[in-house]
């Protein structure tokens, strides 16, 4: 099988894993039990060894169809043909108040006419590294792999093969037949599938639960449908067992076909996270809130170490150690090596991590719940930290790894951390070195505002001494650095949105991160634009929109053109290719989170 793009897939998870299901019915990503552990079905960044679970009609000529059951995560892939319409309904079961075992569950049927089709369920345990023990069972099927066992539950008859296991089965209009994979004990066999009236209440069950998380979404604005899209996305992305989001389920997948920015994504950073508090704050979503402050607290007591006492990346666990390796024995998708697990920039020094990290506890304190006095002196740890350090050179939001610098971002994100540590302080009466850290917060202001600002470009740049443009500085009147109709702002805006052939980051509204011909380390590939850079520049047009109505509806429309660059799901990855086809780790938490809060400011700005 050729590989699919990445644009053709779904995401379907329980809050504990995820799994990537394609067009062609095929599951082609899925780890087990958690989202950082090794895969289980990988046949997205090798088609030959990576494993895959696929039902689909047999034969040709089938018209393909994938949507989302109504306000769900519940997944339908729906094919038609002059011979018949059948279906793939693919969720994981999630019940509200109860802990439901790791499972799978595909129900298949069929609504008009007569179909054949065929399953193949090739697993492929530890990335990949090892093949699977396969045994026949009454009910199905077992897959032993390591410390790892699955069941496939089966109604229809299965057939042994190379590497798993397959089935033909025919279908008639109003016939059902469904097929569960979950985990299983070391001794035990595979039960019995669901009969149609359990399979029916599990579907409802699992229904029901994302209607009754969804109903406390609080925007109703004119972008309702995708807003809602997206929170259902980030939903899937938090680890429930600890609070922790995931920046993106997957590992590896490229931000360039052939290039070398192939990362594992799987992992909390703290930027990420705290921007998507932000994000499910404005629309009512705070329970989601609640729990990434409680996994941020525990993150709290780490030891201080040479890159601060906080990591700018940790496991879902909450472990230190993500030591990255290549898996050479993948080809990587559509032959993109190396293939990467773990993360070497964890232990990279990023001082922006606690700008974001105070923003998202100062939203926290005024919209869900006060933080308490212990919380706080933790935090105010890491400002007086931050008091001797904000003037060290770092890696930066883009996680370089061609050596340190003086990155703008940095340090505006600085000033942030301190303007909100003082606001919080002042608005909670709480104990802090106010003289010291507002000294400070006025001297990053002025230091910015010198050494960040570039003359001749007549825009804030990517770091001191610079004359490259770098979109993070779009965030600066997002963060209250800048005003929005700044004329320094309003300039650095301008200058990022012209084309890249005559100095800026744009593309057709579209924006690169930075100039991907003059990339800031030595990796090789160029890169597409970055689809959250692009909802960073429709939330700087939206604010400067208040004293300029021109830029508040060039706003809406380049808000309006990015949602045209989302798969026919509205779930979006890290880039957009110059094709239009999805590049980077899919769907990624930071795009989706600048959509929700672009639609939700400029939804505000637009009355």
């Amino acid at each position: 099988m050729a590989y699919q793009p990445i644009e053709d897939y779904g995401i379907i998870g329980n809050m504990r894993t995820a799994a990537l299901v394609g067009m062609n019915g095929s599951i082609d990503w899925l780890c087990l039990p958690h989202f950082d552990s090794p895969s289980v079905f990988a046949a997205i960044l090798d088609d030959k060894k990576g494993g895959r679970f696929r039902i689909a009609p047999a034969g040709d000529g089938y018209t393909r169809k994938q949507f989302y059951w109504p306000e769900t995560n519940i997944l339908i892939t729906r094919f038609l043909h002059p011979d018949g319409l059948g279906e793939i309904e693919d969720y994981m079961p999630v019940r509200a108040g109860e802990a439901l075992p790791d499972q799978l569950v595909r129900r298949v049927r069929v609504v008009r006419g007569r179909l054949p089709f065929r399953l193949e369920c090739t697993p492929a345990f530890d990335y990949a590294r090892q093949a699977a023990d396969v045994e026949l069972h009454e009910h199905g099927a077992r897959f032993g792999g390591g410390e790892l066992v699955l069941g496939l539950a089966s109604s229809v008859p299965l057939a042994r093969c190379e590497s798993g296991v397959t089935a033909s089965f025919d279908l008639a209009e109003g016939q059902s037949v469904a097929f569960v994979l979950r985990m299983l004990d070391k001794d035990e066999s595979p039960a019995c599938c669901p009969g149609l009236d359990q399979a029916e209440a599990l579907f409802r069950s699992t229904a029901d639960y994302w209607h009754r998380w969804l109903s406390k979404c609080t925007y109703r604005g004119r972008w309702r449908e995708i807003v809602e899209r997206s929170a259902l996305a980030l939903k899937l992305m938090f680890f429930e067992p600890t609070g922790a989001i995931v920046a993106a389920p997957t590992c590896s997948l490229p931000e360039a076909l052939g290039g070398q920015r192939n990362w594992d994504y799987r992992y909390t950073w703290i930027r990420d996270a705290a921007f998507t508090v932000y994000g499910l704050l404005r629309i009512g979503l705070t329970e989601e809130a609640r729990g990434f402050i409680e996994w941020l607290d525990q993150r709290c007591h780490g030891a201080s170490v040479e890159t601060g006492p906080l990591q700018l990346m940790y496991g879902i666990d909450g472990r230190y150690e993500l030591t990255e390796e290549t898996l050479d024995h993948l080809e990587g998708y559509r032959g993109s090596g190396p293939v990467r697990v773990g993360n070497g920039a964890y232990d990279q020094l990023q001082l922006d991590i606690y700008g974001e990290l105070m923003d998202a506890v100062y939203l926290h304190n005024k919209y869900v719940t006060p933080i308490g006095y212990d919380t706080w002196c933790r935090l105010r740890k890491f400002i007086d930290w931050l008091c001797d350090n904000w003037q060290r050179p770092d890696e930066g939001i883009w996680e370089v790894r061609g050596g340190t610098q003086h990155f703008v971002y940095s340090k505006y994100m600085s000033w942030v951390a301190f303007d909100r540590a003082i606001r919080l302080a002042e608005k909670r009466s709480l104990p802090a070195d106010r003289a010291r850290w507002l000294a400070i917060r006025d001297q990053i202001h002025e230091e910015v505002m010198e050494q960040g600002w570039s003359r001749e470009r007549q825009a804030f740049v990517q770091s001191y001494g610079s004359d490259k443009l770098d979109a993070s500085t779009l965030l600066m009147p997002l963060t209250f650095f800048m005003a929005p109709n700044d004329p320094r702002m309003l300039s650095t805006v301008d200058a990022i949105r012209k084309p890249l052939a005559h100095g800026g980051l744009g593309a057709d509204g579209l924006v690169y991160r930075y100039d991907p011909s003059e990339p800031p380390d030595d990796l090789l590939g160029r890169e597409g634009t970055f689809n959250m850079c692009s909802f960073w520049l429709v939330e700087a047009l939206t604010r400067a929109g208040s004293s300029d109505p021109a830029r508040l509806e060039d706003a809406r429309l380049l808000f309006e053109q990015m949602l045209s660059y989302s798969n026919h799901l509205g779930l979006y990855a890290e880039q957009t290719g110059d094709s239009g086809e999805a590049l980077g780790n899919f769907p990624q938490a930071f795009t989706h989170l600048g959509l929700i809060s672009a639609a939700f400011n400029l939804d505000r700005a637009l009355g």
